[in-house]
C-alpha cells in the first residue's frame, strides 16, 4: 500500500486504514497499545463529525437532503465510531448517555440503544456511583479531564475499570462529555509491592503485574486518555479560532486572517499560509512560522510569492476541495521565490494540508498548513479540523465584507442627507454637528438643511422613525421635498402640508418624519422667524441676556395622515440671540443613572448665552457625550443660528 492511499481522505482510504488496523490486531506479536493509540487518534475526526453533524445534534440538514457522497461519508464515520476498539460514551453534562459505541454495548452486554437516555452511573456498582457522579460533575463544571477507578456491571459480572472523562466544546452546540472505559487493576492491587519471581522460575520471567523489564505495567487507560486529550485539543482549537473571529472588533479582514494564522502556528502546524482571491487569482495574504528571527525572514520571503494555478493552493482554489499530502513528493507544490528556490524546501516542510476558505455561497481563498519532519505527517483528523477552520474563516470574511459594504453604503447615504458645508448667510452665524449613535451601525434618519427660499433663507431639520436604508430613503425624500417646495411656497405650514402629501403618497412602510421648517428674514434691524412644526421638538431660543425658551414639538409628523395640519409660530430675534435646533437624540441622551439630558438642556444653554454658534454647538456636543459616557442610544444632530448685525 502506498503512502498516498494510506493517508487518503476518501472513504476507501479510511476503510483501508480500518482494515489494516484489524489485520494488525490479529497478529500475535502485535503491540495492542500502539494499535489502540493509532485507532483512537485517527478516529478523532469521526467522533467530531458524529458529535457535531449527527442526526441527534439537531443542527444541519437531514440525510435525505444531502448528496449521496456525503451520506456515504456519514455512514462511514458512524461505522468508524461503532468499530472503535474501546468502549466510548458521549454524555450530556448531567451524565446521561447520548451515544454508546459497539464496544461499550459489548461491555455492558446490551444493545447500543439500550444505554441511550440512561445515566452512566446506572451501569456502575453501587459503591462507585456517587464518586463517579461527582467526578463527571467536576468535568462539566471545570472543563478539566478527570479519571476514576470504578466497577462496571457487565454481562459476565463486575469488572474493575478506569473511567476517563473530558469535556467537549463545539461552537454552536451545547457542551458535552466523552468518557472511555478501560480495564484496570483495583487500587488495592496497584498499591501492593511487586512480587518476586516464583522459586524455580526461568531467569527473565516477568513478575506478575509488571512488564517484561520489571517496570509497572501501564493500563490502556493512559492510551485512551491521550486519545481523548487529542480530541479535546482539536475541539479547543476550533473554539479558540471562533473566539478570534467573534472578537474581530475592527472588522478588518487582514487582521482576522493574521490572528488566526498566528494561533494555528505551533498548535496545528509549523507554518501557516493564507492566500486570498483578488481580481480572479490568488494573492499571498499572510505567512507565519516559528517565532525566531530566521523564521521571520523566511516568512517575509514567502509572503512575496503569489501562488500560481498549478500550485497546491491554486488546485484547491480551482476545485474547492481540500488536499492532504501526508508525505510530499513534489517540492514545487508551493511554487518558487524570485531566486528560483522552492518554497517547500525553504520551509523544510514534509507534509501539507490545504483547505479552501469557502462556504456555501462563495470561495475566498485557501488555508495551507505545513509540517516539518519532527512534527509528523497530517492525518485524517487534521483534515476534518482544517476543513472546519476554512469554513469558519469564510464565514468571517463574508461577514466582514458585508459590514464593509454596508458601511460604505451607509456613509454614502448619510452624506446625501446632510449638506457638505453650511452656506454663508449675511447677518447670521451658522454651526452644526452630527454624532452617530454608538449602539448602531445603521444609517441615521436625522437630516438638516440650510437653503435659499425665495427672498429669505430657510432652515429644515427632521428625524425619520427607524434606521437603515429604508429610513434613509424616506429621509432623503423628506429633505428634498421640503427644499423644492420652499422655493414655490412662502408659508412654512404650506410647505410642510405639501411635503406631507408627497410622503403619504409614497410607500414607506408606515414610517413617519418629524420636522421643523424655519424661514428667516431680516426686518427692522432684527430677525423675523416664521416657524412651522410637524411634531419635531424645539428649537430653543437663547436670548443674549441668558433667558431660554424651549418651544414645543407641536403638529403631526409627516407621512402619516392626508390633509394633516401643522402648527405655526413667529419669533423676533435681536442681535446676540441664538436659535438652537436639535433632534431627540439630544433630549433622550441618558446618564448611567438613567437621567435624561432634556432636564439639563435649558440650564446648560442659559450658561452659554453670548457664545458664538460654533462654541455653543461644540459645548453641547461635549456635554451630551460626557453625560451619556459615550453610549449614545440615538443619533445627535445639532444646528445653531446666532443673529449678528443686519446686513
Amino acid at each position: 500500500m502506498t503512502h498516498g492511499a494510506w493517508m487518503s481522505d476518501s472513504p476507501s482510504g479510511l476503510a483501508a486504514r480500518r482494515d489494516a488496523l484489524r489485520e494488525a490486531a490479529g497478529i500475535p506479536d502485535g503491540d495492542p497499545r500502539a494499535l489502540l493509540d493509532a485507532a483512537l487518534t485517527e478516529l478523532d475526526a469521526a467522533i467530531d463529525a458524529l458529535v457535531g453533524e449527527g442526526p441527534d445534534a439537531g443542527a444541519g440538514p437531514s440525510d435525505d437532503s444531502l448528496p449521496e457522497a456525503v451520506r456515504a461519508e456519514r455512514r462511514l464515520l458512524h461505522a468508524a465510531f461503532q468499530e472503535a476498539p474501546v468502549p466510548l460514551f458521549l454524555l450530556e453534562l448531567d451524565g446521561t448517555i447520548r451515544r454508546a459505541n459497539g464496544k461499550a454495548a459489548e461491555l455492558l452486554g446490551s444493545p447500543t440503544g439500550y444505554a441511550t437516555g440512561r445515566a452512566l452511573t446506572v451501569f456502575l456498582d453501587l459503591p462507585f456511583r456517587a464518586t463517579v457522579h461527582s467526578q463527571l460533575a467536576a468535568v462539566a463544571r471545570t472543563g478539566n479531564p478527570r479519571q476514576a477507578h470504578c466497577r462496571v456491571l457487565t454481562a459476565s459480572g463486575p469488572l474493575e475499570v478506569m473511567l476517563a472523562a473530558s469535556a467537549i466544546i463545539v461552537p454552536g452546540e451545547p457542551p458535552r462529555l466523552v468518557a472511555t472505559i478501560t480495564p484496570d487493576a483495583p487500587p488495592a492491587a496497584r498499591k501492593k509491592p511487586a512480587k518476586a519471581p516464583a522459586e524455580g522460575a526461568p531467569k527473565g520471567t516477568p513478575v506478575p503485574g509488571t512488564s517484561g523489564q520489571g517496570t509497572p505495567a501501564k493500563g490502556a487507560s493512559g492510551q485512551a486518555d491521550r486519545a481523548v486529550r487529542s480530541l479535546t485539543k482539536r475541539l479547543d482549537m476550533v473554539t479558540a479560532v471562533t473566539r478570534v473571529l467573534l472578537d474581530n472588533s475592527t472588522f478588518s479582514e487582514a487582521v482576522t486572517l493574521q490572528r488566526c494564522a498566528r494561533l494555528l502556528v505551533g498548535e496545528l502546524a509549523d507554518w501557516v499560509i493564507v492566500d486570498v482571491e483578488r481580481g480572479g487569482r490568488l494573492r499571498r495574504q499572510f505567512a507565519a512560522g516559528p517565532r525566531t528571527r530566521q523564521a521571520e525572514e523566511t516568512a517575509r520571503a514567502v509572503r512575496g510569492v503569489d501562488p500560481d494555478p498549478a500550485s497546491l493552493p491554486g488546485q484547491v482554489q480551482a476545485t474547492r476541495k481540500p488536499l492532504l499530502l501526508a508525505h510530499v513528493d513534489n517540492p514545487g507544490l508551493l511554487g518558487a521565490d524570485p531566486d528560483g528556490r522552492q518554497v517547500l524546501m525553504t520551509l523544510g516542510a514534509t507534509s501539507l494540508l490545504c483547505v479552501p476558505i469557502a462556504d456555501e455561497t462563495a470561495s475566498y481563498g485557501t488555508l495551507t498548513l505545513a509540517r516539518t519532519a519532527a512534527a509528523g505527517p497530517f492525518g485524517i483528523a487534521d483534515l476534518a479540523l482544517g476543513q472546519e477552520l476554512g469554513e469558519h474563516l469564510a464565514i468571517a470574511m463574508r461577514v466582514d465584507r458585508m459590514f464593509r459594504h454596508r458601511s460604505e453604503v451607509a456613509e454614502t447615504l448619510q452624506a446625501s442627507l446632510l449638506p457638505a458645508r453650511l452656506p454663508a448667510v449675511p447677518g447670521l452665524e451658522l454651526a452644526a454637528a452630527y454624532i452617530g449613535a454608538t449602539q448602531s451601525q445603521e444609517v441615521s434618519g436625522d437630516f438638516y438643511d440650510v437653503f435659499r427660499s425665495q427672498d429669505a433663507w430657510a432652515i429644515a431639520i427632521g428625524d425619520v422613525c427607524g434606521k437603515g436604508q429604508e429610513a434613509a430613503v424616506m429621509t432623503a425624500a423628506a429633505r428634498h421635498a421640503i427644499r423644492a417646495l420652499a422655493h414655490v411656497r412662502a408659508d412654512p405650514r404650506e410647505v410642510l402640508a405639501a411635503a406631507n402629501d408627497v410622503l403619504v403618497a409614497g410607500d414607506y412602510d408606515e414610517r413617519f418624519v418629524t420636522a421643523k421648517l424655519a424661514v428667516l428674514e431680516h426686518r427692522d434691524g432684527g430677525l423675523l422667524v416664521r416657524l412651522g412644526s410637524a411634531g419635531h421638538p424645539g428649537p430653543a431660543v437663547v436670548r443674549a441676556d441668558g433667558r431660554v425658551e424651549i418651544l414645543e414639538g407641536e403638529g403631526l409628523p409627516l407621512g402619516l395622515f392626508p390633509q394633516a395640519t401643522f402648527s405655526h409660530v413667529e419669533l423676533e430675534l435681536a442681535a446676540g440671540d441664538l436659535l438652537f435646533f436639535y433632534t431627540d437624540g439630544v433630549t433622550e441622551a441618558r446618564s448611567m443613572s438613567m437621567e435624561f439630558f432634556e432636564d439639563r438642556l435649558a440650564d446648560e444653554l442659559a450658561a452659554m448665552a453670548g457664545r458664538s454658534a460654533t462654541q455653543t454647538v461644540r459645548a453641547v456636543q461635549e456635554l451630551v457625550t460626557t453625560f451619556s459616557q459615550g453610549e449614545l442610544r440615538d443619533d445627535v444632530t445639532i444646528l445653531a443660528v446666532r443673529v449678528g448685525e443686519a446686513p
